[in-house]
């Protein structure tokens, strides 16, 4: 079965849509993933998470689009995208599944045609991915994604794509590809877009790690740092930009910090001390029910509104709330958890949350 993209991690919430995207514009797309549960859901033309507009327009090329577990179907393909996770673990990239997965693949690679890699990856990564191919794999290029979760079908058309390569033929492959589906493309060297990604992320990181810091300082104080947001902005443009306070994760924004981190040689500070206010923030949440109930906390019933790491998605990677859950529950407090979004062990509709819960943390 012939196709003119394979997308390998074609299942999950950066390849999907973009494979949907690509069969609007009337290409035949193949999605290579190990998620079987997802890939009967895709070839159902079910949507297997949120995504704006996701399901009409998967309904809709449904004929253009086919999910597979076979791996072989990739040597059928004109051209290979790459859309595979990149996890950190403790604070540091791990490559090891990434390069097992171009082990598994590497017979199946023609050389000649194009191979783009569009995962968050560490510097440098691009290049040891052709020496691992070999010099003979002149078309490979980098074009990171900078999509919103869940409105990745909504940007992806009004976003610059980013396009870098091991070679001119291989910049000239994806921009031929990406013209497709975006209105603007931007070329830069491959450390560039690889660092571009990374600076993305991290960048948001740091301002909602201000915020979260602002926060505390406010606590501190008693003073209401909402309050103090609205006075600060109102009518003074320069202060508009500053984040709310709360939980800042995701599988992106941490990531790609420690990655960034981990690229200096731990010597990202900013990145560092936003990693260590922003992953705090639940025993901060603690601290104050503790120093507002003091012994009488073990007694309170304490209920979680939102378990995915923002509002109307239902991912819950990385998610803060997780972190926060583990942690009132390591204290022995009694906890409910409730999400309209997100389907896990132990959610209940929110207004039982609300008529079983002493206290309400609104996350």
């Amino acid at each position: 079965m012939k196709a003119d993209i394979v997308i390998i991690g074609g299942a999950g919430h950066i390849g999907l849509p973009l494979g949907i995207l690509f069969a609007n514009k009337g290409k035949s797309v193949i999605l290579y993933d190990k998620d079987k549960k997802n890939i009967d859901k895709i070839n159902n033309s079910e949507m297997p998470f949120l995504e704006d507009d996701g399901e009409r327009l998967l309904k809709k090329n449904k004929k253009k689009i086919f999910a597979t577990t076979n791996k072989e179907f990739i040597k059928y393909a004109r051209a290979v995208i790459v859309c595979i996770g990149t996890p950190v673990k403790n604070s540091k990239p791990d490559i090891k599944f990434f390069f097992k997965m171009f082990k598994e693949v590497k017979h199946l690679l023609n050389p000649k045609k194009p191979l783009i890699i569009r995962s968050s990856i560490y510097p440098g990564i691009c290049l040891k991915v052709q020496n691992f191919l070999g010099k003979k794999f002149q078309n490979i290029s980098y074009c990171p994604e900078r999509v919103v979760q869940g409105k990745s079908i909504e940007e992806l058309p009004k976003l610059p794509q980013i396009i870098s390569g091991v070679s001119d033929a291989a910049i000239t492959s994806a921009k031929k590809i990406f013209k497709l589906i975006c209105k603007k493309i931007i070329v830069t060297s491959v450390l560039e877009a690889e660092l571009i990604k990374l600076f993305s992320n991290a960048w948001r990181y740091i301002n909602f790690s201000a915020s979260n810091q602002f926060y505390m300082i406010c606590e501190k104080y008693d003073i209401n740092f909402h309050k103090l947001r609205n006075n600060m902005i109102d009518g003074y443009d320069r202060n508009k930009s500053i984040p709310k306070a709360g939980f800042a994760a995701g599988p992106c924004l941490y990531k790609d910090t420690a990655q960034l981190n981990a690229f200096l040689k731990n010597e990202f500070t900013l990145g560092k001390v936003a990693t260590e206010i922003n992953t705090s923030f639940p025993k901060i949440i603690y601290k104050k029910m503790l120093n507002k109930y003091k012994k009488g906390l073990i007694k309170k019933k304490i209920g979680i509104l939102g378990m995915a790491f923002k509002s109307d998605i239902d991912d819950t990677r990385d998610s803060l709330s997780i972190d926060l859950l583990n942690y009132l529950k390591s204290k022995k407090l009694s906890v409910n958890i409730s999400d309209h979004f997100v389907n896990m062990k132990g959610i209940i509709k929110a207004s039982d949350l609300i008529k079983k819960s002493d206290i309400i943390i609104l996350v």
